[in-house]
């Protein structure tokens, strides 16, 4: 969920330079002479470039973090033993499959290597780097901000 959630803010901020680029833009007077400059069009351009890519950059590192994340902490949570520590299976004469079936126990026997205390630093891991992966796009709204504010009145 917090990936989802994370991808749906960055698009949030192309909208908000989208809003404030499309609110810069002049129109023309009544003798049709246009004060919008190619200087002021460049540099919107280049506002939404920066919006643009950098929300691409975060968004293909939040997915690609998001999913190796969600499937360790998923793995980890679902209480799945695929190593036995204390090897129940060989001594009950049952084939090497049934260790990946979960223990019922509730999964926190001694000697066994998937615990929930490897599912806590797994998904702050995971939302640390999430949380710098936001920021890629962050920098780059504030940066299309700064450009944005540059123009030049092609007026008389």
């Amino acid at each position: 969920v917090i990936p989802i959630v994370m991808a749906g803010v960055i698009g949030i901020y192309g909208l908000i330079v989208g809003v404030i680029l499309g609110q810069a833009i002049e129109k023309p007077d009544n003798n049709n002479m246009n004060s919008y400059s190619v200087y002021s069009g460049l540099a919107h351009l280049c506002a939404g470039l920066c919006t643009g890519l950098s929300g691409l950059a975060a968004g293909m590192c939040i997915g690609v973090v998001g999913d190796y994340g969600i499937r360790a902490v998923g793995y980890r949570t679902s209480q799945i033993t695929v190593f036995n520590g204390s090897n129940k299976t060989a001594s009950m004469g049952a084939d090497k499959s049934s260790a990946l079936i979960p223990e019922e126990g509730g999964g926190d026997a001694v000697g066994e290597i998937s615990g929930s205390e490897d599912q806590n630093k797994l998904f702050v891991g995971m939302l640390i780097m999430l949380i710098f992966s936001e920021a890629l796009a962050l920098y780059g709204m504030i940066i299309a901000l700064i450009v944005s504010q540059n123009s030049y009145s092609c007026a008389e």
